[in-house]
């Protein structure tokens, strides 16, 4: 199993439009972070979680061609403001709708920003198709299982996901923007391969984990790595990787997570 971090950024990205800061102006590519998405390769299968408004271009920078399942894990626009461009996969099912697995808030956003393409088929060749359903709580594919879970993040919840992938019995939780993790969640990835956590900032947020309590989820976890994802440019990537405890990184755009 592969996971490809295609953004690793916040809903402002990084660098900001108009900061000079030391982050926003760094030289270090693993400080410039387009808006959080995943990438998931199981046994062959290729699942995106979530996408950002820079998603063609996220697919093209990492070569990401194909696409199984989508699934939107909350309707905020800096996870899905790019679905218009999943139009490409799509076509490549000859213009049949892509399954959008969702919460029932994620449903009701992309109906609101995408109503017309909420279709069996794309009423033409090239545009975009959405079937909307439910994320059950375990999806259980011949490669293997996807499991999720609901995680508070402000007035709302958004999809936390375990892969088992089924060849190798690996397990990969991605659980991004969240303030913090349930007993339910924490039950569900304990001891997985590897976890991306929602990570911040340095600074407390009402609906999302600082980097010191993503540090301390991580610690009820017993992961074998995990990576601190949704960064802002409070967060210089070589200083604050190097202060976090073992096993915990900080993710960047680009970055393959073998499992």
């Amino acid at each position: 199993m592969e996971a490809i971090i295609l953004g690793s950024g916040t809903s402002q990205g990084v660098p900001m439009i108009g900061c000079p800061c030391a982050v926003c102006t760094s030289p270090d590519p693993r400080n410039r972070r387009t808006r959080s998405s995943v990438h998931v390769v199981m046994d062959g299968l290729h699942v995106q979680v979530d996408a950002a408004p820079e998603l063609r271009l996220q697919c093209l920078r990492e070569s990401v061609d194909k696409l199984d399942v989508f699934i939107l894990t909350h309707g905020h626009a800096d996870h899905l403001a790019g679905m218009d461009d999943l139009r490409r996969f799509c076509d490549q099912r000859d213009g049949g709708a892509l399954t959008v697995h969702t919460t029932a808030e994620g449903a009701e956003r992309v109906r609101a920003i995408f109503p017309y393409a909420i279709a069996d088929r794309a009423t033409v060749r090239g545009y975009a198709a959405f079937r909307l359903a439910a994320m059950p709580a375990l999806m259980d594919l011949p490669q293997g299982t996807i499991a999720s879970t609901l995680l508070p993040h402000g007035s709302s919840e958004t999809l936390g996901l375990v892969f088992t992938e089924r060849s190798s019995g690996r397990r990969f939780a991605y659980y991004t923007d969240c303030k913090a993790l349930t007993p339910e969640s924490v039950a569900l990835a304990r001891g997985a391969d590897a976890v991306v956590l929602d990570g911040l900032r340095p600074q407390p947020h009402p609906s999302h984990m600082s980097i010191g309590e993503a540090v301390a989820a991580a610690g009820a976890l017993g992961a074998g790595r995990v990576w601190l994802t949704h960064l802002t440019h409070l967060t210089d990537h070589a200083q604050a990787e190097a202060q976090l405890p073992p096993g915990i990184f900080l993710a960047h755009d680009g970055l393959r997570i073998s499992i």
